[in-house]
């Protein structure tokens, strides 16, 4: 017999978090999220989303043993903006069993009823900054740090419960040439003179490394909010993410392009590939889980995680973007990087997949926002 119990205290919420380690133990492609991070995203007092959300978190038990969760949210915010009323799915896991599958279900979605909602969909998060999209291809590879990862059967059961496809996401591996590319460099160099843009290096700028992140968010806020199920991020929202992305912000894999006004107008974050880093310290930064990221931050390393890119609506078209892919390669090669994951691009969004046609290219994972009418 399976029954919900709904995870309120501190401590529940670690045990609702901590349920996917169990889960996908001795998996090698399952890579855990900071459990810290997580914890506190479902604290009200701890996550500023709070602010415009209500959200739960649902664990399904048999004979005492967690065998699966899910969290609902409701983002006035978001709803809002899209003119509707839909319940937010996030944090999918359970056993292949359909008792334990429609347990949780029927307890989000009657929550998601209770506000009114009339669909359901996900999985996406408060923000898009967050975990989004359940995967339905490349179960044998390797999952991000920012990403989800799933069973192949959570797609069977997604159907069986007549949730259909939403919007994908599609993933890709490139591999770097072993030299700049000179038609790229030729077009970036053309493209910074013609509109007097200049590339800034980390630490280049007369103001603090804090300043400078939240100059990159509010280009990040600006450039996607027209994109689906993005929600410009509040300020809040904005201090949050800064202080996240901080420790993994290094000369050799970031970029920040100026105009002539000291305006940010595009930039590219990548991060050496925390996946081996974070398999091994089990989502944990202590008491020692900060030494194997410490490791792949700063040490030997073959592939970069491309985080965030962005440039200023008015100028996208303009080639702007080629001066963000010229620079980042020149500094990744000479790192010693040789290969690039994307993480998930909106398959309608060919602006972003046209960037990687200078590299060889494998689309090799793709992901799913799901959605219902309740």
């Amino acid at each position: 017999m399976v029954t919900i119990q709904e995870a309120v205290k501190r401590r529940d919420i670690v045990r609702f978090m901590e349920f996917p380690l169990q889960l996908y133990r001795n998996n090698p492609y399952y890579v855990p999220d900071m459990l810290a991070s997580q914890v506190d995203d479902m604290i009200r007092d701890k996550n500023p989303a709070f602010a415009y959300s209500d959200a739960r978190c649902f664990l399904a038990l048999r004979e005492g043993q967690i065998v699966g969760r899910i969290a609902g949210i409701h983002n006035r915010r978001a709803n809002e903006k899209f003119g509707r009323n839909y319940l937010t799915i996030t944090h999918i896991d359970f056993i292949d069993d359909d008792e334990v599958v429609d347990a949780l279900f029927d307890a989000v979605e009657a929550w998601g009823r209770e506000k009114g909602c009339t669909h359901s969909h996900g999985p996406l998060g408060f923000s898009d900054m967050d975990r989004e999209g359940m995967l339905v291809e490349g179960f044998d590879r390797l999952s991000l740090f920012i990403t989800y990862y799933n069973y192949p059967y959570y797609v069977r059961q997604m159907e069986r419960r007549g949730y259909e496809k939403e919007v994908d996401w599609i993933e890709c591996r490139l591999t770097l040439p072993d030299a700049p590319v000179e038609r790229l460099t030729r077009i970036a160099e053309t493209v910074q003179r013609r509109k007097r843009l200049r590339v800034i290096d980390l630490g280049s700028l007369d103001k603090p490394i804090k300043a400078l992140a939240r100059e990159m968010f509010d280009l990040w806020n600006e450039t996607y909010k027209a994109l689906f199920g993005v929600v410009p991020m509040t300020e809040a929202q904005t201090d949050k993410y800064v202080s996240e992305f901080l420790p993994m912000l290094d000369r050799r894999t970031t970029s920040f392009v100026y105009n002539e006004q000291n305006e940010m107008v595009a930039f590219g974050i990548c991060c050496p590939s925390l996946e081996r880093a974070q398999q091994k310290n089990r989502g944990r930064m202590f008491p020692f889980g900060w030494i194997p990221l410490l490791r792949a931050l700063k040490g030997k390393n073959d592939t970069v995680d491309m985080l965030l890119i962005a440039v200023r609506p008015d100028l996208q078209g303009s080639g702007v973007n080629s001066v963000i892919m010229d620079t980042m390669l020149k500094k990744v090669l000479a790192a010693g990087f040789r290969y690039a994951e994307t993480g998930p691009m909106l398959e309608l969004n060919t602006k972003v997949q046209s960037q990687w046609k200078f590299f060889e290219t494998e689309q090799h994972k793709r992901r799913r926002c799901w959605v219902k009418t309740l």
